[in-house]
């Protein structure tokens, strides 16, 4: 097995992520390797999103992207959530403009049996990738990267993104053992996902929830927080922190890191110091600027991000990201200035 050199594992970002703070938090930016970047639309011109996930030479170099060009303090893995349901076989594709659309969705019992168990010979080019970025990143952390259960569930039974999620809620309570079959599936194809990377070298992972907020508590604590509980613990015996990120979920910060994780990301909805008393000071904190205001003057961005390292303090541990991804539109620039600021709070 390999592992993350050892100065990432001892970087600023394993550290905070350990509950281990040093004199500024790390900080790196969700969708940080994307549309936001000219040099990132210039080499996806012509190559779907599927193809660019599975490619070892432009997944190391869309991921090295931003870390040449910000300066942050960690590399997130360039992927997409329905990488690794696509590997084991499911027809889909990632729209353009819409997102993933999977060709049949999931509807019966019999469906189950297109969704085999994921191994690490469905995707030796997430290992080679990985292997890659971690032999050019040097001491600069690789963060690996799933989504989680519910969320490509959800996906899957809705057949597309979905506003309501009408389709999920009804199966996941007209037929509950359908639905923990079912994630239980998509529990170990992200769990294996997550360990393929760590296994390959990466430092630390994220698992991402899009759609968890569209839950009551107590229904995500019944249906969802098992499974991902499964997930975030198939890295468990591989000493790496877990960050478990999810949009619209300060109803259940608790119930999420409950699930598993060193670090439970915050996003823009909900102020760090409530989140921190919400989590009871046990976890580390990712977050949680407003994306929205990257298009702000530099100084109300600059007052805001002064804000969020001094309320990170309080916690276990703080790693300064958005309170979700990089709006396209954004202005790399300013993106820059945000890493060189955090960085200026800790001289």
């Amino acid at each position: 097995m390999d592992h993350a050199p050892r100065p990432a594992r001892e970087s600023l970002l394993v550290r905070a992520a350990r509950h281990e703070p040093g004199a500024r938090p790390p900080v790196w930016f969700m969708r940080q390797a994307g549309r936001s970047l000219p040099e990132y639309r210039a080499i996806r011109e012509g190559v779907g999103m599927l193809e660019s996930c599975r490619r070892p030479d432009l997944v190391t170099e869309i991921t090295m992207q931003p870390v040449r060009r910000h300066g942050v303090d960690a590399a997130i893995f360039f992927s997409d959530i329905v990488v690794p349901v696509g590997a084991v076989g499911i027809d889909l594709d990632i729209v353009p403009g819409v997102g993933p659309v999977v060709a049949q969705p999931v509807a019966t019992r019999a469906d189950l049996d297109r969704l085999p168990e994921l191994t690490g010979e469905h995707v030796p080019d997430i290992t080679e990738s990985v292997r890659l970025l971690v032999a050019e990143l040097g001491d600069t952390p690789l963060i690996g990267f799933a989504g989680a259960p519910f969320t490509l569930a959800s996906y899957l039974v809705e057949g597309g993104p979905s506003k309501t999620h009408a389709r999920t809620k009804a199966l996941m309570h007209a037929d509950p053992a359908l639905w923990h079959d079912l994630c239980a599936r998509l529990a170990q194809i992200s769990g294996e996902f997550l360990r393929v990377q760590v296994e390959a070298g990466a430092s630390a992972v994220q698992l991402f929830d899009s759609w968890a907020g569209a839950l009551s508590r107590r229904d995500y604590e019944e249906f969802v927080q098992p499974h991902s509980r499964v997930a975030l613990g198939a890295v468990a015996d591989l000493d790496v922190p877990r960050i478990h990120f999810g949009v619209g979920t300060g109803e259940l910060l608790a119930s999420m890191g409950a699930a598993g994780a060193e670090v439970v990301g915050v996003d823009f909805r909900v102020d760090l110091d409530d989140a921190n008393e919400r989590l009871g000071g046990r976890y580390a904190l990712q977050g949680n600027l407003d994306p929205a205001l990257l298009f702000a003057p530099w100084e109300v961005i600059e007052a805001h991000v002064r804000r969020i390292v001094t309320q990170g303090r309080a916690a276990a541990g703080h790693i300064l990201n958005l309170g979700h991804g990089v709006p396209p539109e954004t202005d790399p620039d300013v993106l820059t200035r945000i890493v060189e600021l955090v960085k200026s709070l800790g001289e």
